[in-house]
């Protein structure tokens, strides 16, 4: 005989080892069934692709609807930067108002806000009056994800939930691409106002959708959690003490989560600039975004089954990384061609980050007081995404195009290495057995 076998057990002759779970399967406990995310497709996604339809036709026409309302472009650009700051400004709002009326129901509200908030953009007659809809209408979309997030939670295992986010996101991207296509056909039939008439029945219909298919059982894992067995609502939190509680991660891996932010953010802000610095006209310019978009909407799903498999440290890093050498490499490119290659390089790690950070909220979040603090969470990459195409326009004012490229882009080679250090810690935590933090 041979050597004794050391650490395992041998499998009797014509056993058959156990199945390794397929990708987008999680492995079951004891008698459970396998997770599929099929099994969540229409209620967990459903409502965001239809919502982020209505979004995606929107947005193309934003600025010129406030141009037809006589806005000069800096303020039609103010007009559409309006999205991003209501966005900002609602984050810690929202995670308390999910918590307070759940998931559900934030969902509706969401939808029946921006349906109105569309209505509105559709029908005024003055440029603030439009920003004032396209500010609450970025309001209605925090909401709306922190809710989303909040319900993946509820219903996905730990191992499916990096594939089940990623998913999200991507169903939201798949929504802005899609929802441009539609619109084109709206406007061409019916007027540039009929796109807001479509995106406020897409938002209503979203929230309709959310209240007639199954919720998540947020009230009874928290009754559960709270040693409660059959009902009572969970303990009311105040969004600073949460914030306060975990100002820890909050200040290490939300750090990181402003540098993703911020560093994905730049390359919409660059690229156009770029574009007509070596003289390609609109349709080009489409071109070049429209390709990008699709591989963008392509990784969603890959970016998922590593994450789940190999740890978030592989998604998160070169999500970065690769923003970081296109933003070096794009001051080279002379033509269609090498922006074409630098834009689908940027779209590699846009689409790899396809819920990462909703993930890592999701890894950290407490179970009392989660909405407050993934509303804390959230706020961290809304002010990255904010603040990354701000620091573009101030460098882009002291130097060239190309000066601003190259210094955003070795910020942001910098900014790899600190996600690299601040995620790869939070992935060793996550991995300790229950307890051992505190026996440290």
């Amino acid at each position: 005989g041979g050597p004794p076998t050391v650490g395992r057990r041998r499998r009797p002759r014509g056993a058959s080892a156990a199945p390794r779970p397929a990708a987008g399967v999680s492995a079951p406990a004891t008698g459970a069934p396998p997770f599929r995310l099929r099994s969540v497709a229409l209620s967990g996604y459903g409502p965001t692709i239809v919502s982020a339809l209505g979004h995606g036709a929107v947005l193309p026409v934003l600025a010129l609807r406030a141009r037809d309302l006589g806005a000069d472009v800096p303020t039609a650009a103010l007009v559409v930067a309006l999205l991003g700051v209501g966005q900002l400004l609602t984050s810690l709002p929202a995670g308390a108002l999910v918590a307070r009326i759940g998931e559900r129901r934030s969902l509706a509200l969401a939808g029946a806000v921006d349906a109105l908030a569309m209505l509105a953009a559709s029908v005024v007659g003055s440029v603030w009056a439009l920003a004032g809809a396209v500010l609450v209408s970025g309001a209605t979309w925090t909401v709306f994800m922190l809710a989303r997030q909040g319900y993946m939670i509820d219903v996905v295992p730990a191992g499916s939930r990096a594939r089940a986010l990623s998913t999200l996101g991507g169903t939201h991207r798949v929504g802005l691409f899609v929802g441009p296509l539609v619109g084109s056909l709206v406007i061409a039939t019916s007027g540039l106002e009929a796109v807001f008439w479509l995106a406020a029945a897409m938002s209503a219909a979203a929230g309709a959708l959310a209240l007639l298919l199954p919720g998540p059982p947020s009230l009874a894992r928290a009754a559960a959690a709270a040693g409660q067995p059959g009902g009572g609502r969970p303990p009311r939190l105040r969004v600073l003490d949460v914030l306060r509680e975990h100002r820890g991660v909050l200040a290490s891996l939300g750090s990181a989560v402003v540098v993703i932010g911020a560093v994905r953010s730049l390359r919409t802000g660059v690229l156009p600039l770029w574009s007509e610095q070596v003289g390609l006209d609109a349709a080009e310019t489409s071109l070049v975004f429209g390709v990008a978009g699709l591989v963008d909407a392509l990784l969603f799903y890959p970016a998922g089954v590593v994450m789940d498999r190999w740890g978030r440290t592989w998604v998160a890093v070169p999500v970065v990384a690769a923003v970081a050498v296109g933003l070096l490499v794009l001051p080279l490119t002379t033509g269609f061609g090498g922006v074409l290659a630098v834009a689908v390089l940027m779209a590699v790690g846009n689409g790899m980050g396809a819920g990462v950070v909703m993930t890592l909220g999701a890894d950290v979040a407490p179970e009392q007081g989660r909405a407050q603090f993934l509303g804390g969470f959230r706020l961290a990459g809304d002010v990255g995404s904010t603040g990354g195409p701000l620091l573009v326009s101030a460098v882009a004012a002291l130097a060239p195009l190309a000066v601003a490229c190259w210094v955003t882009g070795g910020l942001a080679l910098l900014g790899t290495g600190w996600v690299a250090r601040q995620v790869s810690r939070a992935e060793r935590r996550r991995r300790l057995p229950p307890g051992a933090m505190a026996a440290r």
